[in-house]
């Protein structure tokens, strides 16, 4: 057996200093397994209460899962450190949506969706992602500002709401094995030690994670030299609500800046430091205060809120599944914080995999379709830190080629529109793509392993609704869209299908002609048929993490073999 009994940071910060949150505090309650000799074995425990952790417990109690959460504190965010991440993407918060929160998040936290960029003086680039199709169907905005600590308290009061997962607060993991049925876990409370058994286990612990070190899980890293200084300041007057950077900035030695307006009218601004900065200099208020009035004038009136200084690297796992184990989050992945796909990536880590628990412990999917969870989820690791990597090239480039393409790519894009996509101050996440899923089935022209926006529909009584709508009315079960009139034929076939497998149809019509099955949708302006990549009569199969699984034309027997795909059924009896 390993253990673990030295302190493990749980944040991706090198090192920060500042307390300037008051952050909501947990009662801890003694485990029933402290009063037993007996061991429980449960069927999934999620280790760490950070984001990714508190959104896959709450993913699983809403599809009505149990589950047990370990935190080894007693409150959400880094106590006392810091805001950590605060821009939520589109993505992420059409999950919040299903989840219960969106309203929340949505009250507290600043939409945005325009962002301008500055080299010195000059404006040389802008954006309004509104415009942009990988934005504009969706229900959600492009992106919500808000403190990350607030979603994650957000999170735990919606799981407390629908009951079903237990949050064990001040439960510190420090020993851990497991074999081919189960794993045991040691866990450390102020009453006392326990030892619990779980089918799953799910490592949410950070990029400290105390479980990658014993399972000695295999990754690449990349560490460089490039040092920031957050501060989170409110202003008697404030400054454009607009995302605003600078990739050289007169006001900061001609370093990069970012502004961002979050909740409470706290703005997070971003300096980049030299290479060999100090960062107790760097953070102390006087040197803080100096720095802004740099940029905003001598008299600016700020209330500093809280400083960190913090350097960054890069990792990434070469599996995201270790036996019994599933790593998620920055326990999978660290990623530099340009493009907000960091936090957001473990939030989609925690819906992909939550639903695929849900169906393997019901028995309506094969253990297989776990698998899937890597294939997908290591895919979009890959591909947001090497997007992430090159923005840090571009912000901090070394000697040589990669300055003066960053000098030449500046001076074009002030004068040619089309050199504005070469300045990379952070490519806007976006949902990841998973183009080589087991689970999907690709074909020509299809758009399989796609995000489907969360785009409005007409409820047959003349209602507003939108896709998600459709995703909870199915429970976790595969959602299977019809477009126009179907033959009795294809109808029968359908009815099939819903009796025998985890699949809950509906015929979505744009055309004001008659429905031909009570589970019906309008879809006026063909946004829904769009955003599926469906044309004339076809069908669209959406998971319940809103990702198409596969589409085609006829209710035929390839529908029947995208949906065992779909759920890992192939050779096993549906």
């Amino acid at each position: 057996m390993t253990t673990y009994r030295e302190t493990a940071l749980t944040n991706n910060y090198e090192f920060t200093s500042g307390a300037g949150y008051v952050l909501p505090e947990y009662p801890f309650f003694a485990p029933p397994e402290l009063q037993s000799t007996a061991t429980v074995r449960h069927p999934i425990v999620i280790v760490g209460g950070g984001i990714s952790g508190l959104t896959l417990a709450c993913s699983l109690a809403r599809l009505g899962v149990q589950a047990v959460l370990l935190d080894e504190d007693n409150t959400v965010g880094v106590k006392g450190a810091s805001s950590r991440g605060i821009c939520y993407t589109q993505k992420s918060l059409e999950i919040f949506e299903r989840l219960g929160i969106f309203e929340r998040i949505a009250a507290k936290g600043t939409q945005w969706s325009v962002g301008r960029t500055f080299a010195g003086d000059d404006e040389v680039y802008n954006f309004d992602l509104r415009q942009q199709g990988n934005f504009h169907l969706s229900s959600q905005p492009p992106f919500i500002n808000i403190q990350q600590f607030y979603i994650e308290a957000f999170l735990v009061d919606r799981i407390q709401e629908l009951g079903g997962v237990e949050l064990r607060w001040n439960n510190r993991l420090t020993a851990f094995e497991q074999n081919d049925k189960f794993a045991t876990l040691t866990v450390e409370t102020p009453a006392g030690s326990y030892r619990i058994e779980a089918e799953h286990v799910i490592d949410a612990t950070g990029s400290h994670s105390p479980l990658r070190k014993w399972l000695q899980v295999p990754f690449d890293s990349r560490r460089g030299d490039d040092r920031w200084c957050i501060a989170d300041v409110r202003f008697t007057t404030q400054p454009p609500t607009e995302r605003h950077t600078w990739i050289e900035a007169p006001f900061n030695e001609n370093r990069a800046v970012w502004q961002h307006l979050m909740a409470d009218d706290v703005w997070r601004i971003d300096y980049q430091m030299a290479p060999n900065a100090d960062p107790e200099y760097v953070g102390r208020e006087d040197v803080v205060r100096e720095r802004l009035a740099r940029q905003f004038g001598k008299d600016v009136d700020v209330e500093i809120v809280w400083v960190g200084p913090y350097a960054y690297r890069s990792e990434c796992v070469h599996a995201m599944r270790h036996g019994r184990v599933y790593l998620m989050g920055d326990s999978a992945k660290v990623v530099s914080p340009f493009g907000a796909r960091g936090g957001n990536t473990g939030v989609s880590d925690a819906d992909n995999l939550a639903w695929k628990l849900a169906a393997v412990l019901r028995g309506k999917a094969g253990a297989t379709l776990l698998q899937s969870y890597h294939d997908e989820r290591l895919e979009a690791a890959q591909q947001n830190v090497c997007v992430t990597n090159r923005t840090a090239r571009f912000l901090r480039p070394a000697d040589g080629s990669e300055r003066v393409f960053r000098h030449a790519a500046i001076g074009l894009a002030k004068q040619y529109p089309f050199a504005r996509s070469l300045i990379n101050t952070g490519r806007m996440a976006v949902a990841n793509t998973y183009s080589r899923s087991a689970v999907c089935t690709y074909r020509p022209g299809s758009a399989a392993g796609e995000s489907v926006q969360n785009v409005a529909l007409t409820w047959a009584n003349g209602r507003r609704g939108h896709l998600h709508d459709l995703l909870n009315w199915a429970k976790g079960d595969l959602l299977l869209l019809v477009f126009g009139a179907q033959s009795p034929a294809s109808l029968k076939r359908l009815r099939h299908l819903s009796l025998n497998h985890a699949v809950r149809s509906v015929q979505v019509l744009n055309a004001p002609t008659p429905a031909q099955a009570q589970e019906h949708v309008r879809d006026p302006k063909g946004q829904l048929q769009g955003a599926c990549h469906a044309t004339g009569q076809a069908w669209a199969l959406v998971r319940p993490d809103g990702y198409l699984a596969a589409s085609g034309e006829s209710i035929n027997a390839s529908l029947l073999t995208a949906i065992e795909r779909a759920l890992s059924l192939q050779g096993e009896t549906a």
